[in-house]
């Protein structure tokens, strides 16, 4: 399929699309926490990833390819100034939180207690630096390797390892202060 894909053979590419769209939206959600903003984003990043089709490799996984497309969107939006001076005039209240689907439980104490731990999470992940909230949530949220995340980000793998555990330190502490 990918072969084809480099060739923008418009049925691979509605099934690459298709089979690629909910990572890459998810990632992109957690890193952005707006979803109109994750909209626009995930459509430029299909968009580039098109346009680029014909450098893709056929022999690997094009997820970390994605992932370095989608993060390089995202870094691009963080530093306009619209995006600053969004964040800095945005309502926290206005700041809707990822939702994640629990199953049903049957206890309704139980389920309300995990929605709200896993809102806090979330929160406290969208707090942490751009350096160190990328790398968690793709190895925490994206399955991804040290080292697939050191060549998604072009960065070394020592680094990678060290942002990834740098940013369990300052998730840790940033709930630790919630909890009080």
């Amino acid at each position: 399929m990918l072969e084809r894909v480099r060739r923008r053979d418009p049925a691979a590419l509605t099934a690459f699309f298709e089979a690629y769209f909910d990572r890459v939206f998810g990632l992109v959600y957690r890193l952005l926490g707006d979803r109109a903003m994750t909209e626009d984003v995930t459509q430029e990043v299909f968009y580039k990833a098109y346009r680029a089709a014909d450098r893709l490799d056929p022999e690997r996984d094009p997820m970390p390819w994605l992932v370095t497309i989608a993060h390089n969107a995202c870094r691009d939006l963080w530093r306009s100034s619209a995006y600053r001076m969004g964040r800095r005039s945005a309502s926290i209240d206005g700041q809707p939180g990822i939702e994640l689907a629990l199953p049903a439980r049957g206890n309704p104490e139980h389920d309300a207690l995990a929605a709200e731990r896993e809102r806090l999470v979330q929160a406290a992940i969208l707090e942490l630096p751009e350096a160190l909230r990328t790398p968690l949530l793709l190895h925490d949220y994206q399955g991804m390797s040290h080292e697939e995340i050191a060549t998604a980000l072009g960065i070394q793998h020592a680094a990678a390892r060290k942002r990834y555990s740098r940013a369990l330190a300052a998730l840790g502490a940033r709930l630790r202060e919630t909890m009080i």
